[in-house]
């Protein structure tokens, strides 16, 4: 399922097989961009719909390389002064670094391979990560509700949505609509403890060098919001416990594409206030209502006779939209030949069991120490692994 979420442009945060809090909010980002009903559970509609995503491999096999075991570090020190003493915030390990790579989870790939000790000319069992989305985004949606952050193009298309860690009790995110000011990839990190915070016994100006270790991951996207930015993280299995002080981080994946679609100066940035969903903003397109209609469709057809009280939804089995058709032509084509279908809902065969599905209290880590900006604002010419040129660079402050 997570596997799958990813492929259709919602992240479930890491891979790790576990039914867990960023799974839920994905399904219910899924399930709003579809205009299903936001439940946040896996039912017949939200598989039904991600089974287009499912005609690729889920799992391969990868050699590690020679490469694959270079440039790492022995440790991550917490204190500043010893950072900046480092050449690298780099990995600790080719496990690590392999499972950022697959968009896993290192106890999951680690528990995929029993026995592997991941070292060069190893052969593993890894999941396929989707491949990067291409498209520009001009409106980023910050949820801090649901901790999501949608990207929207300029039609008004939801084109990814990610699970974030959004601000702190003590230290909570701006408010209102803001611009991507730039986009550091890998950037360095200043740390200045006369103008954000003080962290240890440092009180000097410290350059820290870069590394997806590092404080803000390997991307940074300023925003006009002085010292505020979305940012990648060193612990990406923690986004839903940790918290931050002020800033959105992702996984580092989901940074790093969400820094290739987003265009400064240009993309706009909207923190919603308390209370206040992603849904509430954008509402219901004529592509998710005809989406809504399909999939109710396609499973009354599909489904196994009613058991119980399990009552499939009235639906016409004969149902056609060309796939040409514009979102309005598919919406008027789905009312003139579909009958308005009743809520879909499954009833259990037996009582909900009494283990929630994520606890009511989550435990919080400490918030991490993050900067004021990245202290350069460099874009590469490609992603890595895709062919140069394929990513749209744009002017840097300070550059020509």
């Amino acid at each position: 399922m997570q596997i799958l979420l990813d492929r259709a442009g919602i992240s479930p945060g890491v891979v790790d097989g576990w039914r867990g809090g960023m799974s839920e909010s994905a399904i219910m980002a899924f399930q709003r961009r579809s205009g299903l009903p936001m439940t946040g559970r896996m039912d017949h509609a939200v598989w039904e719909l991600l089974q287009g995503y499912a005609a690729a491999p889920l799992t391969t096999t990868y050699t590690i390389t020679e490469e694959d075991a270079a440039g790492l570090v022995d440790r991550i020190p917490p204190d500043y002064a010893e950072k900046a003493a480092m050449t690298s915030q780099g990995y600790t390990s080719v496990l690590e670094k392999l499972a950022e790579r697959f968009h896993m989870d290192e106890k999951f790939l680690a528990k995929l391979n029993p026995g592997a000790r991941f070292q060069p000319g190893e052969t593993i069992h890894a999941t396929v990560p989707a491949k990067p989305i291409r498209a520009t985004v001009t409106r980023i949606i910050v949820d801090k509700e649901t901790r999501r952050v949608a990207a929207y193009d300029a039609k008004g298309n939801m084109v990814a949505d990610y699970p974030a860690t959004v601000g702190s009790s003590d230290t909570p995110s701006p408010h209102g609509n803001h611009v991507v000011d730039a986009v550091a990839l890998n950037p360095t990190y200043t740390y200045n403890p006369h103008r954000n915070f003080k962290q240890g016994e440092n009180d000097r100006v410290l350059i820290i060098p870069p590394g997806p270790n590092g404080p803000v991951g390997n991307v940074w996207i300023d925003l006009s919001e002085p010292t505020y930015g979305i940012h990648g993280t060193a612990t990406p299995s923690q986004l839903f416990l940790n918290q931050s002080h002020g800033c959105v981080r992702l996984t580092n994946w989901d940074a790093w594409e969400l820094a290739h679609m987003v265009k400064p100066k240009v993309t706009t940035v909207e923190f919603l206030p308390p209370g206040v969903r992603i849904a509430d903003v954008t509402g219901i397109s004529p592509v998710a209502a005809a989406t809504q209609t399909a999939a109710v469709a396609a499973i009354a057809g599909t489904r196994p006779l009613a058991r119980g009280d399990r009552l499939p939804p009235a639906a016409s089995a004969a149902m056609a939209i060309p796939a040409a058709a514009t979102a309005a032509e598919a919406a008027a084509a789905t009312a003139a030949t579909v009958v308005t279908p009743e809520p879909l809902v499954i009833t259990p065969a037996g009582p909900a069991p009494d283990e929630p599905l994520v606890p009511e209290t989550a435990p919080t880590l400490p918030a991490q120490d993050e900067p004021e900006y990245p202290s350069d604002a460099v874009l590469p010419e490609s992603l890595p692994g895709q062919a140069p040129g394929s990513v749209t660079l744009y002017p840097q402050a300070g550059q020509p």
